[in-house]
C-alpha cells in the first residue's frame, strides 16, 4: 500500500511524468540537449512516433526566442545501442546568448500532427508544459572550431557571416563523394565506402561509436580540416539516385519512420566536423529523386523529411540546407520539380529552421539550364544562394558575375558558388594531372573569387580514380585542397571582400580580372603574369603594390615597384615571373 502511495505521489507531482536531463556544454554556440521521459514506442509503433507526435520546445533570454523541433530519440543513446524502442524525446538547442535561458515544452499527438499548420485543437499529453531554466556562459573555443564562430547566417552581402566572431565565409570545399553517408559503419548502411586509408588521421581522444567504430570517416574529416579546406558536400537521401546507398529512413522505401540509431551516428560525425572547422553542405535531394517525395510538392513526405533534419541537425553552427542536386528539367533530366514547386520547397524550409540557416540550390550546368531554373527563383526572399554546376571551366567567371548582379537587382544579394564543373566525367582530376587542376585554379577557383563569389567545391570526375561514386582517399587530390586554401586564405587576410566589386575595366592586360574597393584596395589577378596599368585616375593618395603567388601562396613579395601615385593610370610593373598566374595587391597608405 504504501508504495502505491509513493507512486500516486509522484505522479501527481509531476517527479516521473515530466522528467527530465540537460547534457551538453552549456555556452554560446555549443550544442545542449534535453531529453524528456515520455510515452514509450518505437520506431515502427502503429501510432507513428514520428508523424503523429510532435515536440516544440520554446527557449527565451531576455528578447530572444527560439521555437526548436524536437524529435523521437528511442533509448536516448540510440547511436550506441542501436535501439529502436523506448521512451526518449529530445530537442537539440544551441544558444546565441549568454546569460539565464528558459524553456517550455509542448508535446502534442494527433494523426499527422508533427506537420500540421495548427496544432491548437491538439490532444496535449506527457510532459507537455514541462518548463525549466539554464545558464550559458560564453564560449571557450577558438580557431576553426565552429563554436568559437557561431552560426554561419545569411546577410544583406553576397556572403555569409559567422555570427559569434563577425567573420565573413569564403567557401573551400569537397564536392566528392556526393553519397559520403553511405559508410559502412554506420547502422543499415551498405558496405560501400570505407574510407580505410584514413583510419592513420584519426586521434586519440576523437569521437567513435560501438565500441571503436568510424575511425575512418572521422580520419577523413580531420585530413580534410588538416589542408585548409572548410566545407564537406554530402546527400542526406539518394535512394533512386546514383549510388541509392543512403536515406535517413528505416528502410529506402520508407517515407514516414526514421532509422534514429542510424541519425544519432550522423550526429556524431557532424558533431566533430563542427570541432575541426567543416561546414556542412547538406544535399536534401538529387535530379534522379527530386520527386520522389510527394511527386515533386511539398506534401506530407517531404515536411516530414525536412522537420526531421532540422529537428535533429539545424542546432550546428555551420550548416547549410541545399534543396536538391541538380534541380530542374532538361533534355537529359526531364522529369523535374517546376519552378513553383522548387519556390514552394525554399519557401518552407526557411520557414521550418528556427535558426535562419542559409537555403541555397544547386543547378544542372548548362547556360540554358541556368536561365530555365534559376530566372524564376529571382526575388525569392527565402533562398540564401546559388550553388552552381557550369559543363564549361571557362563560363566560371561570367556565370558568377551575371547572377550575383541579377539577383542583387530584385533585391535579394544571393551567395554564388561555383560547386561542380563538368564535363561529369573529368570534374576535378587527381594530382597525376596537375596541368588540368592548374586550369581549375586559373578558370574557376580564381576566376569565381574575383568575379564576386564567394568560393567553390570540387567534384570528382567518374572516368577517373577515387571518383564522385567511389573515393576512398582524399589525398588523391591533396594539391588542388592546398591551391583552393592559397586563395580563400588570401582573400580572407587581405581584402575587404564584401566591399569589393569586379572592375576589369581598370587593367588594360589581357587575360586578368580586376577586384575593388575603389580608392581603397585593388586585387589584379594575372593568369599569365605580365606588366599591368591600373586606371586610378579618379583616385588620389599614395598606394602600396605587393605580388602575391596563387600557386603556394606564401608572404607577400615586394617587387621593384612598390608605391605608386593614384590620379593616372599607373604601371604597376612586372610580376615576379611570366608564363605563370601571378596577384597584384594594391592598397592605399
Amino acid at each position: 500500500m504504501r508504495t502505491n502511495l509513493l507512486i500516486i505521489l509522484l505522479l501527481t507531482t509531476g517527479i516521473l511524468s515530466n522528467a527530465q536531463t540537460i547534457s551538453g556544454e552549456q555556452k554560446v554556440g555549443h550544442k545542449v540537449s534535453i531529453t524528456f521521459d515520455g510515452p514509450k514506442t518505437s520506431e515502427l509503433d502503429p501510432v507513428n512516433p514520428f508523424l503523429d507526435y510532435r515536440l516544440d520546445v520554446t527557449f527565451t533570454n531576455g528578447d530572444v526566442q527560439f521555437v526548436i523541433p524536437g524529435f523521437y530519440a528511442a533509448d536516448g543513446n540510440a547511436g550506441e545501442t542501436s535501439a529502436d524502442a523506448g521512451n526518449k524525446w529530445k530537442v537539440r538547442f544551441t544558444p546565441n546568448k549568454i546569460g539565464e535561458w528558459s524553456y517550455t515544452a509542448s508535446f502534442v499527438k494527433g494523426k499527422n500532427i508533427a506537420v500540421a499548420d495548427d496544432i491548437s485543437k491538439a490532444e496535449k499529453v506527457s510532459f507537455d508544459g514541462t518548463k525549466g531554466s539554464f545558464n550559458v556562459d560564453q564560449t571557450d573555443k577558438s580557431g576553426r572550431d565552429l563554436r568559437a564562430k557561431g552560426r554561419l547566417l545569411p546577410t544583406d552581402t553576397h556572403y555569409l557571416q559567422f555570427e559569434g566572431n563577425k567573420e565573413y565565409f569564403i567557401k573551400g570545399g569537397v564536392n566528392s563523394p556526393e553519397d559520403l553517408l553511405g559508410y559502412h559503419e554506420f547502422d543499415q548502411t551498405s558496405k560501400k565506402h570505407k574510407f580505410e586509408n584514413h583510419i592513420q588521421d584519426w586521434k586519440e581522444g576523437d569521437v567513435t561509436w560501438k565500441d571503436g567504430k568510424g575511425k575512418a570517416l572521422i580520419g577523413a574529416m580531420n585530413y580534410m580540416a588538416s589542408t585548409g579546406i572548410n566545407t564537406v558536400y554530402f546527400l542526406t537521401m539518394n535512394v533512386q539516385g546514383d549510388g541509392n546507398n543512403v536515406w535517413p529512413w528505416t528502410e529506402s522505401f520508407e517515407r514516414y519512420r526514421f532509422n534514429v540509431s542510424k541519425l544519432d551516428q550522423w550526429e556524431k560525425v557532424f558533431t566533430h566536423m563542427d570541432q575541426v572547422g567543416l561546414v556542412k553542405h547538406v544535399i536534401t535531394q538529387e535530379t534522379e529523386n527530386e520527386n520522389l517525395l510527394d511527386i515533386g510538392y511539398t506534401g506530407i513526405q517531404r515536411k516530414l523529411y525536412y522537420r526531421e533534419l532540422v529537428a535533429r541537425f539545424a542546432h550546428h553552427p555551420g550548416i547549410i540546407w541545399n534543396m536538391g542536386e541538380e534541380n530542374g528539367i532538361t533534355n537529359w533530366s526531364p522529369v523535374g520539380q517546376t519552378a513553383k514547386m522548387r519556390n514552394t520547397m525554399i519557401t518552407y524550409m526557411k520557414n521550418l529552421d528556427p535558426y535562419g540557416n542559409p537555403v541555397v540550390i544547386h543547378t544542372l550546368p548548362s547556360l540554358k539550364d541556368h536561365e530555365n531554373t534559376v530566372t524564376p527563383l529571382l526575388g525569392n526572399k527565402s533562398l540564401d544562394g546559388i550553388s552552381f554546376q557550369v559543363h564549361h571551366l571557362e563560363d566560371t567567371y561570367k556565370v558568377t558575375k551575371k547572377w550575383r548582379k541579377a539577383s542583387a537587382k530584385e533585391g535579394k544579394k544571393w551567395v554564388i558558388w561555383l560547386d561542380e564543373i563538368g564535363p561529369a566525367s573529368h570534374g576535378v582530376l587527381p594530382d597525376d594531372y596537375p596541368a588540368q587542376q592548374d586550369t581549375v585554379r586559373k578558370d574557376v577557383i580564381w576566376a569565381n573569387l574575383m568575379a564576386g563569389g564567394a568560393g567553390i567545391e570540387h567534384y570528382f570526375g567518374y572516368k577517373f580514380p577515387h571518383n564522385d561514386l567511389n573515393c576512398e582517399d582524399w589525398r588523391s587530390r591533396d594539391r588542388i585542397w592546398h591551391m583552393t586554401y592559397v586563395a580563400t586564405s588570401f582573400f580572407q587576410e587581405y581584402l575587404p571582400f564584401t566591399e569589393m566589386k569586379a572592375k576589369n575595366n581598370l587593367v588594360d592586360s589581357k587575360d586578368s580580372y580586376v577586384f575593388a574597393k575603389e580608392g581603397d584596395t585593388y586585387c589584379v589577378y594575372l593568369k599569365e603574369g605580365g606588366n599591368p596599368v591600373l586606371d586610378l585616375s579618379d583616385q588620389e593618395g599614395k598606394y602600396s603594390v605587393r605580388w602575391y603567388n596563387p600557386r603556394t601562396g606564401g608572404d607577400l613579395i615586394k617587387a621593384k615597384v612598390k608605391v605608386i601615385t593614384g590620379g593616372q593610370k599607373v604601371a604597376l610593373g612586372s610580376s615576379p615571373t611570366f608564363d605563370d598566374d601571378w596577384v597584384a595587391l594594391v592598397r592605399k597608405l
